[in-house]
């Protein structure tokens, strides 16, 4: 995923572990416990949707290398599963795909950006699914949801909301190796696209500058949390709440 070297990654990402299991207090330890199956659902759906929109395509890739499924540990990338886990956005381990098998009916530019849009798409719709389960719960089982066990499924529904809006607008910035990278160049000029893949190396190193300094969680959070709102928002109203 990275030409960065993976033993300065992985050390990183020990550092950042540390510092926060040493600054978390009890809450914050129940609340990280909650995160971890909407970060679980996040990924594993997500690298499933490019999965099947491949083999949709006409490439049978992920399908040959076990990727057409929904078990987490198939799709978790240690840093990835991580950065999700504490801060809201990360990755999963990338599915692998052959564009020249892709059937006909799209270029291979253009099969590269479908595969690669399903996955934030995937996310997004499993945001408004959940988002719906949330508001439900809370119209027609408010008993259920005070009560100590409730809590803890409304808790981790909410996590799971944004878990898949975090992974799916991080996943859309567009540098590589980030789908929205594949998604921008099916839209450029051919001489962009050259470019592109020209530089890729400095943009996966602009990409790693963005994540080591915290500058991608300053671009995501304003749109995290616009959109969490929203679907909140529009849930209730659904619902009539």
């Amino acid at each position: 995923m990275f030409y960065a070297d993976k033993r300065f990654i992985y050390l990183l990402l020990i550092v950042i572990v540390i510092m926060n299991l040493m600054s978390m207090n009890q809450l914050e330890w129940l609340a990280l416990i909650l995160t971890v199956p909407g970060v679980l659902i996040a990924i594993s759906f997500h690298e499933f949707a490019h999965a099947f929109a491949a083999t949709k395509l006409g490439d049978d890739t992920p399908g040959a290398q076990g990727r057409l499924n929904l078990n987490p540990f198939t799709h978790i990338d240690p840093i990835g599963f991580v950065m999700l886990l504490f801060v809201g956005f990360g990755w999963g381990r990338p599915v692998e795909i052959n564009p020249r098998n892709f059937n006909r009916k799209y270029s291979q530019t253009a099969g590269e950006a479908i595969v690669a849009a399903a996955g934030p798409i995937m996310n997004f719709i499993l945001a408004i699914v959940f988002t719906l389960i949330y508001c439900a719960l809370y119209k027609f089982a408010y008993g259920f949801v005070i009560s100590q066990v409730g809590s803890i499924i409304f808790s981790m529904i909410q996590y799971t909301i944004v878990m898949n809006i975090g992974l799916g607008i991080f996943n859309l910035i567009p540098l590589p190796p980030l789908d929205g990278s594949k998604i921008l160049v099916n839209f450029l000029p051919y001489r962009g696209r050259q470019w592109v893949y020209e530089h890729e190396q400095i943009f996966y190193i602009v990409f790693l500058v963005i994540w080591i300094t915290g500058i991608a969680g300053h671009i995501i959070s304003p749109a995290l949390n616009l959109m969490y709102s929203g679907l909140i928002q529009l849930g209730l109203k659904i619902f009539g709440i």
